[in-house]
């Protein structure tokens, strides 16, 4: 057993005071290094750091995915040469984002899009998030808008609706060649300038021209993509279905092979009125056999230029036609054509039409006063009959004053009381 130190006796006096305490240990000399000091604190602060960026990383990327204020889609024009503070001003009154410019600024920068941010026209969907909002700029995707132009329209009546749309910017030059635009729904942004579209129109044309002409039947009659536009533009206005675009074609070819002349109501028309298109009444019997360029009543062949802008469609048609023998084509009075390959049975064709037309209303235009009661020497344009044909045509009653009501409406009709489209 160990010995215990012996217990002094202490007064109440000294046992209340307190016992001194020893003294701290020494630091060593290694703790009071400087570089120690130092490295410890950056130890700290790197620490600290680390925290922080985590938790700056967790709260940004809560932020920026986090669904932004839009309530409902909204179209948003950012301007040209807009500014990082600009364009967070524009999104903020907009209601694209919230009114927390720094939020925006801070996910411009860790999204590294500070020079990336491109102006134009942005459709920014409902509680778009900031990285959304941001990546639709970025990305630039702007909204895309779209301009369908409808087959056999003639240049001038394109540009006429260009001109109308103010979605594009700038004015046209002038007006391009008749034949040289495809009919095509075409998608453009804001502030593209009018001439671009019309570029872009000839251009596609071309490309389909070159395509539809390498494919061609080589017995055509057609010397060149030139004449093939000629003829597409006139399948174009005779007939919009579908099913009789190649039958169409055919009757033409036919006429041609044979030296008949194409006897087309379009044509008509267009020597009366050029580009504007339409002539805004029936035709007049006078004009039937008036001589015009375009005229194909009255001369060979096909006319000098296009009078309109076909589609595809139609320039594959006349590119490569049925195979018929067809000479006559005349409305059946349900919206399509009756072919046929001799007059008689077009003539038979013909009193079919004025049977229902008799039935129908009263809804057409009245012709004026040298609208004549003398028949001409033809049936109605896509419903060639010529002088040329094997029979002479017999005579016919006056013009009649009322279509039926399901007849089409183009000129291909071969009802003697001409009207245009």
């Amino acid at each position: 057993m160990t010995e215990r130190p012996p217990i002094s006796p202490r007064s109440p006096r000294a046992a209340l005071e307190p016992e001194q305490l020893p003294p701290p240990p020494r630091r060593s000399a290694g703790a009071r290094n400087p570089f120690v000091i130092a490295g410890n604190a950056l130890i700290t602060i790197f620490v600290l750091a680390v925290i922080g960026a985590g938790v700056t990383y967790y709260y940004g990327k809560q932020r920026l995915e986090a669904p932004g204020p839009l309530a409902q889609d909204k179209v948003v024009n950012i301007p040209a040469r807009a500014g990082m503070g600009d364009i967070a001003d524009i999104l903020q009154r907009e209601g694209v984002i919230e009114n927390n410019r720094l939020v925006f600024f801070g996910g411009v920068i860790a999204m590294k899009a500070r020079s990336e941010l491109k102006s134009g026209e942005y459709l920014f969907t409902k509680q778009a998030s900031l990285r959304d909002v941001i990546e639709t700029m970025v990305e630039n995707k702007v909204v895309q808008h779209a301009l369908t132009v409808p087959e056999g329209l003639t240049s001038e009546q394109i540009v006429a609706r260009l001109q109308d749309n103010t979605i594009l910017s700038g004015a046209i030059k002038e007006v391009p060649r008749e034949g040289t635009l495809l009919p095509e729904t075409y998608k453009f942004t804001r502030g593209t300038t009018r001439d671009q579209v019309i570029q872009r129109m000839q251009q596609a044309q071309k490309r389909a021209l070159a395509e539809v002409w390498e494919r061609r039947n080589p017995d055509l009659p057609i010397k060149s993509p030139e004449q093939l536009i000629v003829l597409a533009s006139i399948i174009e206005k005779e007939t919009g279905r579908a099913d009789e675009r190649s039958r169409v074609a055919a009757v033409f070819v036919n006429r041609m092979r044979q030296k008949i002349k194409l006897q087309s109501d379009p044509t008509i028309i267009y020597g009366l009125v050029g580009g504007k298109g339409t002539l805004g009444r029936p035709i007049k019997r006078s004009e039937i056999q008036q001589p015009t360029p375009y005229n194909t009543y009255t001369i060979e062949g096909l006319p000098p230029g296009p009078i309109a802008n076909p589609g595809r469609a139609s320039l594959e048609a006349a590119a490569n036609p049925a195979r018929t023998r067809d000479l006559f084509f005349v409305a059946d009075g349900t919206g399509g054509h009756s072919f046929t390959e001799t007059y008689d049975q077009h003539q038979r064709n013909v009193a079919k039409l004025r049977a229902i037309e008799k039935q129908a209303p009263n809804d057409t235009v009245e012709l004026p006063d040298d609208t004549a009661s003398t028949p001409p020497a033809a049936t109605s344009g896509a419903n060639p009959t010529t002088a040329d044909t094997p029979k002479p045509p017999a005579p016919k009653a006056a013009a009649p004053r009322k279509r039926a009501a399901n007849a089409p409406a183009r000129p291909a009709a071969a009802s003697e009381d001409k009207s245009e489209e």
